[in-house]
């Protein structure tokens, strides 16, 4: 499994090296090492990790829910001297002075019981009451072992619901994390390719300045011996100042993209980034088949579908439980007290507690009913919706393969495209110098010339784009055949080693 997480010691070697070769602070900076540092210092990639490890103390406290709990609780101490009411034999009330000071302390083993939706506790506690004032005294009452049980009858088993649906629910954050960190690889790629765009539009308006004033030097030499009009040495001027001005043009949007790349990575504001075009691309093809079982095996969006259907038939289950409600509580153990600590152990009473809780509405004027059937309506609903949601995720999927696999064709024509259109121009260039062909014919071919590079950098973008698009549908990476993984455990332990 290709693990996504990097330990910050790679970050560390990572980062040195872009610099090693430049000590002008300048990056010459690959696509996959934009997308690794994106992953390691974006604020995108930190705001996936926190929401990972929410999700990951929610399971925790779920799975620590199903294991046994010991409590203690205690009064040190409760001290009381007040007045209180007391009726005598004769049936008349009186006040009495209670003047006395009381300790208590209780270990209780509580489970949870996930198969009948019980709680059981194994208690031990000790009480002592001391009387003060006059003839003061102590009096200790223990319980060594007493056994408690709470079931609800007919209600609804809630540990049964839970067991169910956080393990989905943890599976869902575990995959919309790896989806995350797929989406900021998307951010990269798009910030990457904005510049690297910027920087060919400031080569080509270099490009076009350096041939527009060598034309216009070119013409002035004509013009003097007649070979070419007044008009036509006008546009050629006009043509050089115009392409001053796009190099102004183009290196502010240089500095803009780059500004935004910079941030985006957590790079410093001195570092100028020199991002390189990719040279090679993987050749294949994808099968839809093959990418949407990926993607039902891999992506949240499938464990997020039978998280809402789960809790949708809890939301039922919840409704129809509370139309009655039957509770059984029973307490089973010893008792014993004394004056002394040690013989109120001595000499045990069984100590008995048996209650049966009943709650069944006689007449609610179909209150009850009434959200049990708006819970199944709900549970309709959602199954609706998740069925059209379902229909719209195979669509989208269907959509990124069939762009991906054409993209390679468009990228090939874009290449050679780009290539023809430059042959054109220098071309049109000796054929101009040599008076064959006119201004237009020159202009044009530069504009062709431009409109071919960029294309093919943006066809170069798009080929990237659906590439690591359906690497983040799908959780599975195609060139090496694996499935996106992580260590989550170890990530959660890194991230709390560095507070």
């Amino acid at each position: 499994m290709r693990k996504l997480y990097l330990s910050i010691t790679f970050v560390s070697l990572i980062i040195p090296a872009f610099y090693a070769e430049n000590d002008d602070n300048r990056i010459r900076l690959t696509l996959k090492e934009a997308i690794t540092l994106a992953q390691l210092q974006s604020v995108d990639a930190a705001v996936a990790l926190n929401e990972l490890k929410t999700a990951y103390w929610e399971y925790r406290t779920h799975q620590a829910d199903r294991l046994p709990e010991i409590i203690f609780t205690g009064t040190i101490p409760s001290y009381n001297n007040n007045y209180g009411k007391y009726q005598q034999p004769d049936g008349a009330y009186t006040y009495v002075q209670n003047n006395w000071l009381g300790l208590s302390g209780k270990v209780s083993i509580d489970q949870n019981i996930a198969l009948t939706g019980g709680r059981i506790s194994l208690v031990t506690s000790l009480d002592l009451t001391r009387q003060l004032g006059a003839g003061a005294y102590n009096e200790y009452m223990s319980i060594p072992f007493g056994i408690t049980i709470e079931q609800p009858v007919f209600g609804i088993n809630n540990h049964k619901w839970r067991r169910r649906i956080e393990p989905v629910r943890y599976r869902e954050a575990k995959a919309a994390y790896i989806e995350n960190v797929e989406e900021v690889t998307l951010s990269t790629i798009a910030f990457f390719f904005n510049l690297l765009q910027a920087k060919e539009n400031l080569a080509i308006a270099n490009q076009n300045l350096e041939n527009a004033n060598k034309l216009y030097d070119i013409a002035v030499a004509k013009r003097k011996i007649g070979h070419i009009s007044e008009n036509e040495l006008m546009q050629l001027e006009l043509s050089a100042l115009q392409a001053k001005g796009l190099v102004t043009e183009a290196l502010s949007d240089l500095n803009a993209r780059m500004f935004q790349l910079r941030a985006f990575l957590g790079l410093s504001e001195q570092d100028i980034v020199d991002p390189v075009v990719p040279e090679s691309i993987p050749s294949f093809r994808m099968i839809y088949d093959d990418v949407l079982e990926k993607a039902r095996e891999n992506n949240a969006f499938a464990q997020n579908i039978l998280r809402r259907q789960l809790e949708a038939d809890y939301a039922v289950a919840s409704a129809k439980g509370n139309r009655r409600s039957i509770n059984l509580f029973a307490s089973v153990g010893y008792t014993g007290k004394d004056v002394t600590l040690d013989r109120s152990y001595d000499g045990l009473r069984g100590n008995q507690i048996v209650e049966v809780g009943v709650s069944v509405p006689i007449l609610d004027w179909g209150k009850r009913k009434g959200k049990v059937k708006v819970a199944e309506s709900n549970r309709e609903v959602i199954l609706s919706r998740t069925k059209q949601e379902q229909m719209n995720f195979n669509q989208n999927i269907f959509l990124l393969v069939e762009n991906f696999n054409n993209q390679a064709g468009q990228l090939e024509i874009a290449v050679q495209a780009d290539k023809i259109a430059e042959k054109r121009y220098l071309t049109s260039i000796e054929t101009f110098m040599i008076g064959k062909i006119s201004i237009l014919d020159l202009n044009d071919a530069q504009r062709s010339k431009d409109e071919a590079k960029l294309k093919h950098i943006q066809e170069l973008y798009r080929y990237w784009y659906y590439l690591y698009n359906i690497r983040s549908v799908t959780l599975h990476d195609f060139i090496t055949n694996r499935n996106l993984d992580a260590d989550f455990e170890d990530i959660i332990k890194r991230q709390g080693t560095k507070r």
